[in-house]
């Protein structure tokens, strides 16, 4: 499809507003914008692992199932980062048997673990990536390589990727309030509680309306 967008691994690094998650930075290949999708801790994990080129004493989930396709002759062709809802990405993976093609969901954590270990593009489309993509500041249009090469510019890019509260899902924001609680984080608490709240309104009274008119 011609609006489909290559992307590439950039790193990872913590979130620093919800706890044990991880922004997993992807980038255009041939564009500037980054893409951040925040993962759980055992994901990154996985992720980090091949990405240093670390061999585990055993293998890991992701390198299990990789094994298993492979052993029956299923190949993977490709991930697809299909849909951006409610600070969710959604994706799916492509495989063939030389026969027959199946697509399957999953969450793009997994998806990407396993992308990285079949050595398989990672894909999705133009408007995703003008919906969530940000540009650093100090690139240009004049300039050709957007590859982050220090650490201080993979802090600065997970900054900016910090994803805001108003796309998390319910059981996300449920979470980081549980955890703010827990670090007594009151302030914090009471932002993402009030968010929480109205979140669980629009989901409960699709109909309702704000006080003052608008819909919530």
């Amino acid at each position: 499809m011609d609006d489909r967008v290559r992307l590439r691994i950039l790193g990872i690094s913590y979130s620093q507003l919800q706890s044990g998650a991880y922004a997993l930075l992807l980038a255009e290949e041939d564009g500037p914008h980054k893409i951040p999708v925040v993962i759980g801790a055992s994901e990154a994990q996985s992720i980090a692992i091949r990405i240093e080129g670390i061999v585990p004493p055993r293998p890991l989930t992701h390198d299990l199932f990789v094994s298993f396709a492979q052993a029956f002759g299923v190949k993977l062709r490709e991930v697809f980062i299909y849909k951006f809802e409610n600070g969710i990405f959604y994706s799916e993976l492509t495989f063939s048997d030389g026969e027959r093609t199946v697509v399957l969901d999953a969450r793009t954590s997994d998806a990407i673990a396993i992308a990285i270990r079949a050595h398989v593009p990672i894909v999705t489309t133009a408007a995703i990536v003008r919906e969530t993509g940000f540009i650093l500041d100090d690139e240009t249009d004049e300039e050709t390589d957007t590859t982050v090469n220090t650490n201080e510019d993979l802090r600065q890019a997970a900054y900016f990727a910090e994803p805001k509260l108003e796309n998390y899902a319910v059981e996300e924001l449920e979470r980081t309030l549980e955890q703010l609680i827990e670090d007594e984080n009151y302030e914090e608490a009471a932002r993402v509680s009030e968010i929480l709240k109205k979140k669980k309104d629009r989901r409960d009274n699709p109909d309702a309306a704000d006080s003052d008119g608008t819909r919530i």
